[in-house]
């Protein structure tokens, strides 16, 4: 079709009316984002003539990505966690905090309250007998090489499966999650086992979307992290293991070439002794560093939707009942 009807006085004048440029009251900001993103969509009907089958069946598929709170995941499968990131790198190089551990995105399946300790952790119940023993160990410096003894690290990852505690009611609570404090070199050691990728639910509004793109839904075996320390800027970070098959066709686009660490396995039985374990385990090592920064907005991470974060407020619950 020829017609186009987005750039008439009508639409034009229709725009700012929907998005309460005729009224006092609201909020001036959101003013401007809702008519800058209404102009984009309305565009868009009209460039691709977007007809209304098409149009009732996104809102079918928005309904269901809410209904199922998979926005949370369908966010970095669209590129939104990466350019976010992306942005905050530039800001950061803009204002000369520069020479730390590369940031990368956070995903939706962090949940607060981990149990802490000094130094070290077990991370793992036991019970999941598929799972090789991780031994993961690294240090926290400042950009000087200086070790930042008290840094809070803090780390989750899947089991062998693919699932993360809480999200999934068949591990114990806070299973492969902990928060561990570094020792006065800065060290931080933790036992666990080697986590597994992990796939979109099959048929789900995210793995509907993804198709429709031509895409998968497959994510590589990585950990995350929180590490924060007082003067120093907080930092989101994961780490993808080497050798993965998605390690480099991460749906999320969460992989950094710094962020691909190897896991080694360790058979030597005078090393298994040491670390007092029943035979060959993966170590893994991953060395942190943070920037300075007086500022203490960012010295903590950013505010969002995180499971138990905070036990009052609803988008946290909500964070909670994700379907991964």
């Amino acid at each position: 079709m020829t017609v186009k009807i987005f750039d008439t006085p009508e639409v034009q004048d229709f725009l700012k009316t929907v998005s309460g440029f005729d009224q006092s009251g609201g909020d001036e900001r959101a003013k401007q984002i809702m008519h800058r993103l209404l102009s984009d969509l309305y565009k868009l009907i009209d460039d691709f003539d977007v007809t209304p089958e098409e149009y009732w069946s996104a809102v079918s598929l928005l309904n269901a990505l809410g209904g199922q709170t998979q926005f949370g995941l369908l966010s970095p499968g669209l590129g939104f966690d990466h350019y976010l990131d992306m942005r905050q790198d530039a800001i950061d190089a803009e204002a000369r905090r520069v020479g730390g551990t590369p940031r990368t995105i956070e995903g939706p399946l962090y949940v607060a309250g981990a149990p802490e300790a000094e130094g070290f952790a077990r991370m793992d119940d036991g019970r999941d007998t598929d799972g090789e023993t991780l031994w993961l160990t690294g240090q926290v410096r400042d950009v000087d090489g200086n070790p930042i003894a008290g840094a809070r690290v803090e780390i989750w990852h899947a089991d062998s499966k693919g699932g993360y505690s809480f999200f999934d009611p068949t591990q114990s609570e806070y299973n492969l999650r902990r928060t561990i404090v570094t020792d006065a070199e800065g060290r931080y050691t933790a036992r666990s086992i080697v986590p597994s990728g992990y796939g979109v639910p099959e048929g789900s509004p995210t793995d509907q979307v993804l198709k429709l793109l031509g895409r998968h839904g497959e994510r590589p075996a990585h950990i995350h992290y929180f590490i924060s320390a007082p003067g120093h800027q907080h930092l989101t970070t994961q780490i993808n293991l080497a050798g993965d098959p998605y390690t480099f066709d991460d749906f999320a686009y969460a992989t950094r070439e710094e962020l691909v660490i190897p896991a080694n396995r360790i058979e030597d039985a005078d090393e298994i002794a040491r670390r007092e374990l029943d035979g060959p385990f993966s170590e893994v090592t991953f060395d942190i560093v943070l920037t300075a920064t007086d500022d203490p907005e960012l010295q903590h991470r950013h505010a969002r939707p995180r499971a138990k974060e905070d036990e009052q407020d609803k988008a946290s619950q909500l964070a909670g009942t994700a379907k991964v």
